[in-house]
């Protein structure tokens, strides 16, 4: 073994590269697999295409489709707490403290977060056709709450320092805490936002088109992007994987070749 010309930490780097290899590899395959189950779904727009579609399906239902279309609020949009003239229909208000504790064994004040109030609003809203000058065919979502995936836009964001004067000074030393700082933040989902939503649209009444959660458990989706876009997304995240997948194959590859080149040569030298 005192006599192997082999260094540890190649055979390891050669492990670790092929390793990583068959990890990526399985990841792209697996995105793989969901980037086609979403190319197989039916893509509409709020139009009256989509309500002859519907029309002329089984229980003027379809099961598993996704909308495309621009953010209207159904009556009174939400109006942001902090922005004039903003408005959503979902919206995410975060408030919390930032404290300061005194650690009596490190002798040396360590970081706290508390008091976090979260609060979470939305109204229905309605999905109209991109350009569309006229509204009277859109989807309405309901409850978009119960669907997964919507990312807000953050439309306000503070730090407020707290002040330090005599009296927070006395009270830090008999308990031991101070304050530091209050962060605040808001997101919303705002009006004439494009958004894409996967899940059951029906026909209601002959004219008006619900989006809600499948009745066959696959996700109630809500995203705040163009059909396009959200799946660039995807595409680009199968194409890393594969890159991945790629560059540590060669890697492990390269560095097994030049083990094997090195025990090669080693036993050119001995028979000589």
């Amino acid at each position: 073994m005192a006599d192997l010309p082999i260094n540890p930490l190649v055979l390891i780097g050669v492990g670790s590269s092929f390793a990583f290899s068959g990890l990526f590899y399985h990841l792209y395959q697996e995105k793989k697999k969901e980037l086609q189950k979403l190319k197989e779904i039916p893509i509409f727009q709020p139009d009256t295409h989509l309500i002859k579609v519907l029309k002329a399906s089984p229980h003027k239902r379809l099961q598993y489709v996704a909308v495309e279309g621009v953010v209207q609020a159904d009556g009174e949009p939400l109006a942001s707490q902090f922005v004039p003239r903003c408005f959503g229909v979902i919206q995410k208000i975060v408030v919390e403290e930032h404290w300061k504790y005194w650690n009596s064994l490190t002798k040396t004040w360590k970081p706290r977060t508390m008091n976090r109030k979260e609060s979470n609003n939305s109204v229905p809203f309605n999905l109209v056709s991109p350009g569309a000058y006229i509204t009277d065919v859109y989807v309405k979502i309901q409850n978009p709450l119960e669907a997964s995936g919507c990312h807000l836009d953050r439309v306000y964001y503070k730090v407020r320092r707290a002040e330090e004067d005599w009296v927070n000074l006395m009270l830090q030393g008999l308990n031991g805490e101070k304050p530091v700082a209050m962060e605040e933040s808001e997101e919303l989902l705002q009006v004439g936002s494009t958004m894409t939503g996967f899940g059951e649209v029906v026909l209601e009444g002959g004219q008006v088109l619900r989006l809600q959660a499948p009745r066959d458990g696959r996700k109630y989706i809500l995203v705040p992007t163009d059909y396009r876009s959200f799946m660039d997304r995807h595409e680009r995240s199968a194409n890393m994987w594969k890159t991945l997948t790629a560059v540590t194959g060669l890697t492990g590859a390269s560095l097994l070749a030049k083990v094997i080149y090195g025990l090669v040569g080693n036993q050119d030298d001995r028979s000589k």
